[in-house]
């Protein structure tokens, strides 16, 4: 294909992601919540999905309903774990809670709807020793 004078590739047709609730994988998110005692989860605004096809090379990701979203739909903070079913589904359990641990560990403790980064701030924890910590915790607790 040329477009003025240029070759062009042929693009690749991406892939459909199918998504799917995860009632397995909102259980265990519970019970790590339980767990940990992270009392500023509110379980209720947890979602959960399990999808196929993506091109990501994450295990999981979190999703955060920001301010403006929750504004417009005149809803509460709300977060979406997905787990990336060719990935997820091939980790063993303990090896899947830390990952669901890592994934919670993006929400602040203000329950916003925003996401903690993965970058180190001024003055701040780093977020590798926050999780390193809650999966510590969580394997005391086994």
């Amino acid at each position: 294909m040329t477009y003025h004078g240029f070759v062009m590739a042929k693009q690749k047709k991406p892939s459909r992601i199918d998504w799917k609730k995860a009632p397995d994988i909102k259980k265990r998110i519970n019970f790590i919540v339980d767990k940990l005692d992270l009392a500023w989860i509110k379980q209720r605004r947890i979602y959960c999905f399990r999808s196929q096809h993506s091109s990501s090379r994450a295990y999981a990701r979190i999703w955060g309903f920001s301010k403006v979203w929750q504004l417009a739909l005149s809803q509460k903070p709300a977060y979406i774990i997905e787990a990336l079913s060719e990935k997820f589904d091939k980790l063993n359990i303990k090896e899947q809670d830390k990952v669901l641990i890592h994934e919670l560990a993006h929400i602040p403790k203000n329950f916003s709807g925003s996401l903690l980064p993965h970058i180190r701030r001024k003055g701040k924890r780093n977020f590798e020793d926050r999780v390193r910590t809650l999966v510590r915790k969580y394997e005391k607790l086994e």
